[in-house]
């Protein structure tokens, strides 16, 4: 069979939709002087939530677009969302988005006022199932939802509440698990977890994250698809030869925790920087979702350069295991150079094996 094609979250938004992009916002403002939800609350403000019906319309051109470049398993391209982050937290009693605090997040790579933590993290009336049906109305593939996953919401937020981020990580946990068992109870087939902090911080990964990733997966039906995403860091602008990731050999160092749990999927980066592919060789059951085209970078790669990477991986790893996808979300990109590089990216990975 073709190898699969896939996209991992965020989709350029149509000019039409007025909800602030995050990598906008933080480009436009001064190191350290970010607020990721300062323009979302203004839009409110301004009657944003009358916008209900050019959302829908955005976040169907955003599916038939992949669709239309070839993309199996398309996302909803988060186009409702001002941040992968926050737009879910924003969803769950505890957090106060009108106090906010002074934070370094990804191992002191941004600075930015985040939401706090001031009472106890508890399930919220779910919305992504709605966000789901609006974004796989107008496609028979099926398309993917991604949440944020608990390591990842501690380190973007201020905790003014727990004092202990184990605890707060088993309540963001089961938080989680309430919108993903509604997802897969409305029929969602493939739900994918972001955890790029377990990238940046093994050693809490290892101690208590992984445990976590699997708690918000609790009970969902083995018809729907898990997965956990890991990226390594967006750059602060487009085309940086040089900006901060993780080290190179943390995916070695989580593969076997990884490879031990009941998720169905694991998603890494390969473009932007290549692994060695023994590395695929230590996911023994798990399918591997690969980044083979690069999100922050304007050239597109060729059909001949992803054809040939993926060939490389085949001799690790059988085509039905694996699935070509960009690094991480396309948000940074405009529409014309994300679809050139998913249609190159599809065209190269259904050629094979």
């Amino acid at each position: 069979m073709p190898i699969r094609t896939t996209t991992i979250g965020s989709y350029p938004k149509p000019d039409y939709v007025r909800i602030p992009n995050w990598f906008e916002v933080r480009r436009s403002v001064a190191p350290g002087k970010w607020n990721p939800t300062e323009a979302y609350d203004r839009f409110l403000a301004e009657g944003g939530g009358e916008d209900g019906p050019l959302l829908d319309r955005g976040t169907q051109e955003a599916v038939l677009e992949q669709v239309s470049c070839g993309i199996d398993i398309p996302t909803d391209g988060e186009v409702r969302r001002e941040h992968y982050i926050y737009h879910q937290c924003r969803r769950f009693p505890g957090f106060d988005f009108a106090s906010l605090t002074a934070k370094a997040m990804r191992g002191g790579s941004w600075r930015a006022a985040v939401p706090t933590i001031n009472g106890r993290v508890s399930p919220g009336r779910p919305g992504m199932p709605d966000d789901w049906r609006v974004a796989q109305a107008v496609t028979d593939r099926p398309v993917k939802m991604t949440l944020p996953g608990p390591m990842t919401i501690i380190d973007s937020t201020a905790d003014a509440h727990y004092h202990d981020d184990r605890r707060l990580a088993g309540d963001l946990a089961d938080a989680l698990n309430g919108e993903i068992r509604a997802l897969a109870e409305a029929g969602c087939r493939w739900i994918q977890v972001d955890e790029p902090v377990f990238a940046r911080q093994l050693d809490r990964a290892l101690d208590f994250g992984v445990e976590m990733l699997e708690r918000c997966f609790h009970g969902v039906p083995a018809s729907t698809r898990r997965a956990v995403h890991i990226c390594c860091g967006y750059p602060a602008a487009l085309d940086l030869e040089d900006f901060p990731k993780a080290d190179r050999r943390t995916y070695f160092d989580l593969a076997d925790a990884l490879e031990a749990t009941a998720l169905d999927a694991v998603s890494i980066e390969d473009a932007h920087r290549r692994n060695d592919l023994s590395l695929v060789d230590r996911f023994a059951t798990k399918t591997l979702i690969l980044g083979v085209v690069e999100i922050a970078r304007t050239r597109i790669e060729t059909v001949e350069e992803i054809r040939a990477r993926l060939a490389e991986v085949l001799d690790h790893i059988d085509a039905d295991r694996l699935i070509a996808a960009p690094d991480c979300g396309l948000v940074m990109l405009d529409r014309r150079i994300a679809t050139a590089k998913l249609r190159n990216l599809s065209a190269a990975a259904h050629s094979l094996p």
